[in-house]
């Protein structure tokens, strides 16, 4: 009995050393006969510098998005023949861009008639008195001409400017100006500011402002200068509607001044400037707007010059139209401001 109750401890005793071996040589938590964890992580981790480290697909969209934010310059391009019509159905193959004189590569197009975020930037000053129903009634036919997705807000202007009305419907915005009384002095460039600055605010990735006014500006704190500066930065389409009585009346050199500055904004950004004489021609250049919003081509590119310099790039494009068509007219923006990345 001695001698089997002593084999028996013996026996306990080695099970015993062999399980403190054991716990001393396998890391917690892990199982005996399965792979060293440290392993797979080390594998994932050699994989995942290609994509950088621990990055997943939605993180590498991101990224991907912040790329094109920073680095794709965006064009949008208006086309019209020697009549100034509306020129649509071209492709990638018929533009040419080009920064700095030196050609690009146009990594995207776009054709389709999407939504824009619309700014209405209105004059409510004393020099509207007598014009300003002509403008409200133009105003209506650029908003029932639009896209039915759009979305509009609306400043208005006299020795201030006022935000009216937030993003809204189209019939709100009209309501707004339904009572409005013209009166004060004019801080054109002012409205333009805030209008620029709220714009970007806007739910579409397309975005404009129309300028209803007579050009005219005695109540801004800021420059023109300043203005021009920001119309360079911002990269939003301008179109401007001068509503000015010409001839020989008296403030005629106040009303061919106004038109040459509602002519710079609106060629600094891309858009057009229109001074209808009449309530028909108006209306008419309001619905031009319109459509010309709707049917505009999209176009972006990487630059080949990456300096982040914060110098102006001038661009040019080019369209080399389809056998048949005569030469062709391009509306885009002049350049931009090649602003340094933020650390």
């Amino acid at each position: 009995m001695i001698g089997e109750k002593r084999f028996r401890m013996m026996i306990l005793s080695v099970l015993f050393a062999l399980l403190v071996l054991l716990s001393l040589t396998v890391p917690p938590g892990a199982v005996v006969g399965q792979q060293d964890p440290k392993k797979p992580a080390e594998a994932s981790q050699s994989k995942g510098t290609e994509q950088g480290p621990g990055r997943g697909k939605s993180e590498i969209k991101d990224d991907e998005r912040i790329k094109l934010d920073t680095e794709l310059v965006t064009l949008t391009i208006t086309v019209t023949d020697p009549y100034s019509r509306l020129v649509t159905g071209l492709d990638r193959q018929h533009f040419e861009v080009y920064e700095d004189k030196v050609k690009q590569t146009i990594e995207f197009f776009n054709d389709d008639d999407v939504p824009v975020s619309i700014g209405i930037v209105f004059d409510v000053s004393g020099s509207m008195k007598g014009k300003i129903d002509r403008a409200r009634d133009a105003l209506r036919a650029f908003i029932d001409t639009s896209h039915r997705d759009d979305d509009f807000f609306l400043v208005g202007f006299n020795q201030r400017a006022n935000l009216l009305s937030e993003f809204s419907d189209g019939d709100t915005l009209t309501n707004k100006l339904t009572l409005v009384d013209p009166r004060g002095q004019t801080a054109l460039y002012d409205a333009s500011y805030l209008g620029i600055e709220k714009v970007r605010q806007g739910r579409h990735n397309k975005r404009a402002l129309l300028l209803i006014s007579d050009g005219q500006d005695n109540s801004s704190r800021y420059t023109y200068g300043e203005l021009r500066k920001l119309l360079k930065e911002a990269g939003v389409q301008i179109y401007c509607i001068g509503i000015v009585e010409m001839g020989g009346a008296a403030g005629g050199t106040l009303d061919l001044q106004g038109q040459a500055i509602l002519e710079e904004i609106a060629q600094t950004t891309g858009g057009k400037a229109f001074f209808p004489r009449s309530a028909a021609e108006l209306e008419d250049a309001t619905t031009r707007i319109a459509l010309e919003l709707r049917h505009q081509y999209s176009i972006g590119y990487t630059p080949t010059n990456i300096k982040r310099d914060g110098l102006w790039h001038k661009i040019k494009v080019q369209v080399k139209p389809p056998r048949g068509l005569p030469t062709l007219k391009v509306q885009h923006k002049e350049g931009y401001y090649a602003i340094p990345r933020r650390n």
